[in-house]
């Protein structure tokens, strides 16, 4: 019938009647429900309803009568004075009546008496059982109910004494807290008096306990049953009142502080309540739970402290009392203690030993519990009665760390499963872990000089080649590795390993733990250490203390303090030993026995290679690091390693907390990484996750409506790939994937046609010239937004936007699609259709085509405005652009030489003498200016500074870096020499800037051009011959070079001083880090470091520019993780365009100026200058998920030089010695 309503409302709405979904289903619903089919159908379901309900009952009620007659024949004859009545009333009142009356209870008072016969009393329990918990509470007598039940729980009858038991857990889990409390609390107490009590036969320490004792079954029972409800209690007692809660911890804690005459000998001491809770519940999940939540934790915490603190100093006595055990005993004794744990046995019975062992195993719980909370370890430190000192939180950390490698070890025979859970090694390192993880903790009991020093005393013994402990094992070590693991990878621990708790302390002392880690773990992976060779665990070994290595040597401040030990020196030569390893592995032959043999060595070894890549990979973490890497040759396994791993969506390590982001993009910023990542797969899937979000949609969704139009410009499920693409093509990653290549441009594209590589995205998404490109789009105006979008942000770096415009010509592209994008008004006049295509690409063709910082240029917004003039920005289809882009703020600075400030330093320079003196006045007198009156250094007066203060740097023989070199060519000698194509186009860049400037004049071109081919003869003199696959190094520098256009528009387009005040600088340290060419495959470099294609301002100032920002600025430090991206990719593309674009044209001249005159490492102070200055931005930004855009597109509006002068003035205060150090051994084969 519905189907025929369907079918009826569709012919209507063919034939012109529209009615929407919701109407037609309202509608068919209530002709169904009206018509008369329906009414039949629930007459007749009600009638087949009625029958099954009524058998039911019937069925019930058989049931019934056939419980009566068993419960009379059971009671059989009984005494006169209960009648047959009131048995029957009993049974009815429970199973047919909703209501428990108060004579019933009294009645089972009466028949629980001990007098009764044991059958009444019996069946007295069972009706109490069978009641409704609340029935029962409600009752007057409860209360004294619970007290005869308590005193019934020593009848010497076991079956009496197991149904109070059973009633007291149905009470448990039924009734509301105030009825269970009572239970509970009874319950407590009654043990407590039980153990308490002489006359009770409780086992002692000698004997040990024998499960298959009755009695002490019985007493397990119920010390079992107390402690499942200590357990669920938490759950719920939150929604009670606090009285009641603090009644149940007060008697647990008042029934385990039970303390028997200790005069007797130890070996006869009666055993606590403790040690048989400690049976049921080894690991103190009962505690746990109680300290979770704050609620309870404070009434705990409180009463310990005011009362039951003894409970606390014995756990500490018994931890105390076992290490001493483990150092004085031998180890196969002191194993007794944890064997049976391990061990399933046959005969239920604990040795006194067993018993002290898992009371040390609950104690020890119980104590790293109590550790992680502050009111907890307030109760430190801890008087014992056997010691004459007290015991300190740091006395107890030491005791865990020497329980690890003093407790014995475990046999292989034993049950591993089980066994490792409960030894005693796994249980501190256990509790040592968990205080890790809670930051303030770890800082307050951790993180000092003695427990890291515990930690490292096994380590300190082996170096010095004695044995380590005596039961110090592989397995030992690898679980002080873990703790180290997890010390080094939170930044208060990482400091501690590396410095020390006294960072600026000037004693000498031994090693920092940092250096000791590093030591042991190059003789582990050299295999100096003979003392565990040939050991099934060593590698395991090995691979964990390599993994603290890379928890240290994965940040900046740690790389520098392990780059002494060459690691990945020593990894890499282990990883290709365990690679032919793992090539040599004989093929398993079908049916022979060696088969399960091979595959597990084979597993082992490929487990081993797998881990010794991934340690090499997280040197890639730092720039410095990723130059190690690449001088090992393995950067196209460790890669191919990582994108298998990123494949599978595995974590990128156990500590870290974000992904594989920061690694792409630092390997992304080096030519060679580039080519790794194509090699690897990982850039084909990358482009093709973006074709299928971009273009196809998800195959595997069932379309229930269509897809929704995309509000944003970039679809949020194409964010991402958006990211990764930006985080992928800085401009050593597109020269090499796209440089010397031309687009394919085919006459026709197939729509099943995904594109696997760069050249191919350029093609489908950016350059649309043809028909062809347009139709094989499905979605053309969104992926052509994405594509304009892409080029935005890639353009940001100049050297690629001039290697794409020399190319591909994309300026000519973009206005050819802006001239087509018109409609005719009139014979004469076309006017540009609005659309969101024709916006963005006015955006892009204005950011391509004019260069200036925040007030030199004006780029139009890509949004359109409310009101009748949507878009009032004027579009173009030729050069050169409206006028109205163009900052007429930009005036020629006038020339300030006669201020008295700039006097006094032009005056230095003629004061001499003393070369050190006179240089430190020449920079303190600039520093004054810069901070006073920073204006008055330009212009002229600029020029005049530069060129006398390196005319006199380059004649003092301390202040050379660089060896002095003759050049004789003449402009005639260079004329004819060719420059790159993207040296031309920058050319006209430099000088279209410069003119609008109103600092460069006609004929600035050819003048510039001379200077740029001077400067390539003249570096070619000191560059090495090299071969190489990599595109950068088969010629010379392969972007424009902005410092030299720059330092030509500052001497105001001369040419001659341009050069002079080159050949000059380029002897001093400054110009390695300022003009990047100049070391471009130069000679000076040690060879490793050219065959890598790494400039020294990537590895070097980028990487102390992440260093001092993880120090100074950590928040946006943390930015940068959470957002995937690295700060040194920015850095290097805001260095190497010399803030062009970026910084407005003074701010660039006083960046110059600031590092020509006070040194190299004010490239990193200016660096961590900009980022403090833009703190909050980048934090909003890290929120939108759009800082990589952000960084790139935004000029840095705001900041100036010189407001930041004092705060870079302590920057140098605090790291000039590392720096310049480091700076000038980049001339040192061994980085």
């Amino acid at each position: 019938m519905i189907e025929e309503e369907m079918e009826k409302w569709t012919s209507d709405q063919n034939q012109g009647e529209e009615f929407g979904y919701d109407t037609v289903v309202q509608h068919v619903t209530k002709r169904t429900q009206e018509s008369k089919e329906y009414k039949e159908m629930i007459h007749s379901l009600k009638n087949i309803m009625m029958i099954v309900v009524e058998s039911m009952i019937n069925k019930f009620e058989e049931d019934e009568i056939r419980s009566q007659e068993r419960q009379k024949k059971i009671q059989k004859e009984k005494s006169s004075s209960y009648c047959t009545d009131n048995c029957s009333d009993s049974d009815s009142s429970f199973n047919q009546s909703y209501k428990f009356c108060q004579g019933k209870l009294q009645l089972i008072l009466d028949q629980l008496d001990p007098g009764q016969p044991k059958e009444v009393r019996y069946e007295a329990l069972q009706t109490l059982c069978s009641a409704p918990p609340s029935d029962v509470l409600n009752c007057e007598n409860w209360t004294t109910l619970c007290e005869k039940l308590t005193v019934y729980l020593s009848d010497p009858d076991p079956v009496f004494s197991d149904r109070i038991l059973k009633f007291y857990a149905q009470t448990f889990t039924l009734s509301p807290l105030h009825m269970t409390k009572e239970i509970y609390t009874s319950l407590a107490k009654y043990l407590e008096l039980y153990f308490v009590s002489r006359e009770n036969h409780i086992p002692t320490l000698s004997t040990g306990i024998d499960i298959s004792n009755p009695n002490v079954t019985h007493l397990l029972k119920k010390i079992r049953l107390l402690n499942e409800y200590q357990k669920e209690a938490p759950s719920f007692w939150i929604r009670h009142p606090e009285k009641y809660m603090e009644e149940i911890v007060e008697s647990t804690l008042s029934l385990l502080s039970v303390k028997h005459d200790q005069s007797h000998l130890v070996s006869q001491k009666i055993l606590d309540p403790i040690y048989f809770l400690a049976l049921v519940d080894t690991k103190a999940v009962w505690f746990k739970k109680w300290m979770h939540a704050y609620y309870s934790r404070t009434a705990v915490l409180r009463l310990l402290e005011k009362k039951y603190k003894s409970l606390i100093t014995t756990a500490v006595q018994q931890c105390v009392q076992y290490f001493e055990l483990c150092e004085t005993m031998k180890g196969d004794e002191v194993l007794g203690h944890s064997k049976s744990c391990g061990i399933k046995q046959k005969t239920f019975y604990y040795s006194g030993q067993e018993l002290q062992y898992i009371y040390f195993i609950h104690s020890l719980s119980l104590l790293g519990r109590l550790l992680i909370y502050t009111q907890g370890r307030k109760l430190f430190p801890i008087k014992l009665k056997t010691r004459k000192d007290s015991v300190s939180l740091t006395d107890l950390l030491v005791l865990f760390t020497q329980l690890i490698y003093h407790s014995p070890t475990c046999p292989k025979m034993t049950s591993p499963g089980h066994l490792e859970n409960y030894s005693p090694a796994s249980m501190a390192t256990e509790v040592l872990c968990i205080l890790c993880d809670q930051k303030e903790c770890a800082v307050e009991c951790l993180y000092n000089n003695t427990v890291i020093e515990a930690l490292l005393q096994p380590i300190h013994n082996l170096m010095k080649g004695t044995k380590a402990a005596p039961n110090c094992s592989e397995t030992a070590l690898i679980h002080i590795a873990h703790i180290l693991a997890r010390i080094a990878s939170v930044e208060e621990g990482l400091t501690l390993l590396l410095y020390g708790e006294n960072m600026n302390s000037s004693e000498e002392k031994s090693p920092t733990g940092a250096h000791l880690i590093a030591q042991f773990s190059k003789k582990l992976l050299d295999e100096d250490i003979s003392i565990f060779s040939g050991s099934e665990m060593f590698p395991v070994v090995k691979g964990a203390f390599t993994s603290v290595c890379r928890q240290i040597y994965s940040t900046c401040e740690g790389l520098q303090v392990l780059i002494p030990y060459s690691l990945h020196e020593s990894i890499a030569k282990a990883w290709k030993k365990t690679s032919l390893l793992s090539e040599r592995i004989p093929t398993p032959v079908e049916g022979s026995d060696s088969v399960s043999l091979v595959s597990q060595e084979s597993q082992n070894i490929m487990a081993w290679e797998e881990n010794l890549l991934d340690d090499l990979l997280n040197f890639a973490a730092t720039p410095k690091g990723l130059l190690l890497l690449q001088r090992t040759g393995a950067i196209n396994e460790c890669v191919t390693f990582m994108f298998n791993q990123y494949a599978k969506k595995l974590q990128i390590s156990r500590h870290k907390k974000f992904g594989y982001g920061v690694l792409v993009t630092q390997v992304a910023s080096t030519a060679a990484g580039a080519i790794a990542l194509q090699n690897s797969g990982f850039i084909n899937a990358l482009i093709t996750e973006l074709w299928a979000n971009l273009e196809c949609g998800r195959d595997d969704v069932r379309v229930t409506h269509p897809r929704y139009t995309p509000v944003d410009p970039i679809d949020q499920s194409c964010q991402k790939s958006f990211l990764a693409l930006v985080n992928l093509l800085s401009y050593p990653a597109v020269f090499e994937l796209v440089g010397n290549q031309s687009l394919p441009n085919k006459a026709e594209y197939s729509l099943r046609e995904v594109p696997t590589s760069v050249i191919d995205i350029i093609d489908r998404l950016i350059i649309l010239n043809s028909e062809a490109k347009i139709r094989s789009l499905f979605n053309y105006e969104q992926s052509h937004i994405f594509g304009l979008r892409l080029l935005s942000v890639v353009c940001c770096d100049l050297d690629t936007l001039l290697l794409l415009e020399a190319q591909y010509q994309v300026s000519e592209m973009l206005l050819n699609a802006q001239e087509e994008n018109t409609l005719e008004t009139s014979e004469s006049h076309r006017e540009f259709i609005i659309d969101s295509l024709s916006v963005e690409r006015n955006h892009v063709l204005v950011r391509i085509n004019l260069i200036g910082g925040p007030m030199e240029r004006i780029l139009p917004p890509r949004l359109l405005e409310k009101g009748n003039e949507p878009y009032p920005w004027p579009m173009f289809s030729s050069y050169p652009l409206p006028n109205c882009y163009l900052s007429d703020c930009v005036t020629r600075s006038t020339d300030l030489k006669q201020d008295n400030d700039l006097g006094k330093l032009l005056l230095c320079f003629k004061m001499s003498d003393k070369q050190t003196a006179w240089i430190e006045n020449c920079r303190r007198q600039f520093c004054k200016i810069m901070k006073a009156k920073p204006d008055i250094i330009s212009g002229g007066a600029l020029v005049e500074l530069l060129e006398k203060f390196v005319l006199h740097l380059s004649e003092s023989p301390s202040e050379c870096y660089f060896p002095s070199l003759e050049y004789t060519a003449t402009d005639a000698n260079v004329k004819n020499e060719n420059l790159s194509s993207v040296q031309q186009l920058g050319i006209k860049m430099t000088v279209r800037y410069g003119k609008f400037l109103n600092l460069l004049k006609d004929g600035a071109e050819n003048d510039l051009t001379l200077v740029l081919k001077h400067c390539e003869r003249f570096l070619k003199q000191q560059q090495a011959s090299i071969k190489s696959s990599l595109l950068c190094l088969q010629r010379n520098h392969t972007g424009h070079d902005w410092f030299v256009s720059s330092l030509f528009i500052i001497m105001l387009g001369d040419k001659d001083k341009t050069f002079q005040f080159l050949q000059q600088f380029s002897r001093l340290l400054t110009s390695a880090f300022l003009w990047l060419p100049r070391l471009h495959i130069s000679r000076y470099l040690p060879v490793d470091t050219i065959e890598s294609g790494i400039h020294p301002v990537y590895f070097c100032s980028t990487h102390y520019i992440e260093m001092l920002l993880k120090a100074e600025v950590p928040l946006v430090f943390s930015a940068f993780h959470m957002s995937g991206f690295a700060p040194s990719q920015i850095c290097l593309q805001w260095i190497t365009q010399c803030f062009w674009n970026y910084l407005d044209w003074v701010e660039i001249c006083h960046y110059i100026a600031t590092c020509v005159f006070l040194g190299p490492d004010y490239q990193v102070y200016i660096c961590i200058a900009i980022f403090k200055h833009l703190q909050q931005d980048i934090l909003q930004h890290t929120q939108a998920q759009d800082l990589q855009v952000f960084l790139k597109e935004e000029a840095l509006h705001g900041f100036r030089v010189s407001d930041y002068f004092e705060y870079m003035e302590i920057l140098e205060q605090n790291y000039r010695p590392v720096l310049l150090r480091d700076m000038r051994n980049i001339r040192v084969q061994s980085t």
